[in-house]
């Protein structure tokens, strides 16, 4: 069985990219950082690299519960540290009585400057606060340009990561018992609702995987992958923990508003 047969068609651009980094560090035998990642994108990394006696990988995206992080591929003699991992964080001063702003248009405006998603870390949002982390490398740029969103004029302060705001983890973890890791199975699953209306939701492009439209129904979730469903909040497929002697999948899920 060849590597890629545990992976999307369209995952196979990447699988390649880890088994890269991978034959890098191990023949260079120094540390190799990648961009900011999603959560599929760090479970595949961690499957393929795992905790090798040659190189190993760690995660890091500014805070404990971070959903984007950075991967650090790195020799086994090597011990990371916060600062090998290049992030900035900046918080987001704005006239709060004036204007209310939203996380789509705070990565509407970033995303405006040209750079890939890949930039850019987690966007905090708690009561009045923003805060968005970066890679190191476009900070100063960041800074220099980032000066309104929408209509609000904005100004930037670089904060440590201690002054990033505490956003309680609210993830609902269940277990659950499914027929297939098919997309309209686990929507249904997920929020308690049939599978035509789940289906109806994927139709009208409202259900996203990973931040990218699925019109699939049948499109197959694995490990890691971030579901977000318009007018439902968002679900994570955390494990699949195998089958059942019914032949069903049992799964560990967490949901969210």
């Amino acid at each position: 069985m060849s590597i890629y047969d545990h992976y999307r068609k369209e995952e196979h651009v990447f699988v390649d990219q880890v088994i890269n980094w991978k034959d890098q560090v191990i023949e260079r035998y120094s540390p190799k950082l990648t961009d900011f990642l999603d959560l599929r994108e760090q479970k595949i990394m961690s499957t393929i690299i795992g905790n090798q006696s040659e190189c190993i990988v760690a995660f890091f995206g500014g805070r404990e519960n971070s959903e984007r992080k950075r991967a650090l591929i790195y020799p086994n003699y090597y011990s990371p540290m916060d600062e090998d991992f290049s992030l900035a964080a900046f918080n987001l001063s704005y006239a709060v009585k004036f204007h209310s702003l939203s996380h789509r248009q705070v990565l509407g405006t970033l995303m405006s400057f040209g750079m890939t998603r890949a930039k850019f870390g987690d966007i905090l949002l708690k009561d009045d606060v923003i805060q968005i982390i970066v890679a190191e490398e476009i900070a100063v740029f960041v800074e220099n340009n980032l000066n309104s969103i929408g209509k609000s004029p904005i100004k930037l302060e670089r904060i440590t990561f201690n002054e990033l705001v505490v956003i309680e983890d609210d993830w609902q973890s269940r277990h659950g018992t499914i027929s297939s890791l098919r997309l309209d199975v686990l929507i249904s699953e997920f929020y308690h609702i049939s599978r035509q209306k789940a289906q109806a939701l994927i139709k009208a492009e409202h259900v996203k995987v990973n931040q990218k439209i699925i019109d699939s129904t049948s499109f197959i979730c694995g490990e890691g992958d971030l579901l977000s469903i318009k007018g439902f909040g968002r679900g994570m497929l955390l494990s699949i923990d195998g089958m059942s002697k019914k032949e069903k999948w049992r799964i560990q899920y967490g949901v969210k508003k």
